[in-house]
């Protein structure tokens, strides 16, 4: 017999996810900040055991809405919730007491599957905050997903909760999606890294053109940004704040495709993305329609 499902991972921003998702899964596939809203799309992790196989569903992070591009996330998180045959709700333990989850995800009933909640930042916590939490939670589960405690009794707990099943995908398998995405988060994350403020949340980067067949392999990438002025804070004086941008994203990706990369980047202004319907489909977010009055 085997068990395998899609446990889907919720919970505010900044509760550790993306760790969480990594750690995991042993790879990192999911870009990882203190900046908060660093997880746009769904990102899809696959770990698999010799009799169960978790796909496991990294969500951008529980909030309200204030534009299109959050809306769409807000949308993208509440569609791997109706996916899930299993819920990881990850809460930041040193924030306090754990909220419902149906409360911080604004749902008019509980979601249909089985809930585990998930206590990370565990190393943070004093033993009188431990203990306190434990009172008010004794089912969950308290982990650190940057060092690795607790995560063998939170797979154990995830994969007992599994419905009877063939493996879904292949056991080699770590994702579904393609390699394009992962460059395309790579540059994103050095963005974020590099720069301060507002300019990282205007940050939206393409792969224009990916020949693998070349030695060092060529990676074209646009970063877009929503206004001229962030453009020029990209770019930096003489084009150095690129140049760093582009070596450090450069080495991430020759970890990642195991070879010689020439990475091409390109800064582009795409007026207002995140608040126009048209450029977000063209980054591949699904907008939901607004809630009638």
């Amino acid at each position: 017999m085997t068990r395998a499902g899609i446990v889907t991972v919720v919970g505010r921003p900044n509760a550790g996810k993306s760790t969480l998702l990594n750690k995991l899964v042993g790879e990192k596939l999911a870009i990882t900040s203190p900046k908060p809203q660093s997880t746009r799309k769904r990102i899809v992790g696959i770990l698999s055991r010799d009799d169960a196989q978790l796909v496991i569903h990294d969500t951008p992070g529980l909030l309200h809405p204030r534009y299109a591009l959050h809306r769409a996330m807000r949308s993208e998180a509440l569609a791997a919730l109706d996916d899930a045959d299993v819920i990881a709700y990850l809460v930041d333990g040193s924030r306090g007491p754990v909220e419902p989850l149906h409360e911080v995800a604004h749902l008019d009933t509980p979601p249909r599957a089985p809930v585990v909640t998930v206590v990370n930042k565990a190393d943070l916590l004093t033993a009188d905050a431990r203990d306190a939490l434990t009172r008010a939670n004794p089912d969950a589960v308290f982990v650190s997903a940057t060092t690795g405690e607790g995560m063998q009794a939170l797979e154990v707990r995830l994969i007992a909760l599994l419905p009877e099943s063939p493996f879904l995908y292949d056991s080699e398998d770590v994702s579904t999606q393609h390699l394009r995405f992962f460059v395309e988060e790579l540059v994103r994350e050095t963005a974020l890294e590099q720069l301060e403020d507002e300019v990282p949340y205007s940050i939206a980067c393409e792969v224009e053109e990916f020949r693998e067949d070349r030695d060092p392999m060529y990676i074209r990438v646009v970063v877009f940004v929503e206004r001229e002025s962030q453009k020029h804070i990209v770019i930096g004086r003489d084009g150095e704040r690129i140049r760093v941008i582009g070596t450090e994203a450069r080495r991430k990706i020759e970890n990642l495709v195991g070879a010689r990369v020439y990475l091409d980047l390109w800064v582009k202004v795409l007026d207002n993305w995140r608040r126009n319907e048209r450029s977000l489909k063209r980054f591949g977010f699904v907008i939901p329609e607004e809630p009638s009055p």
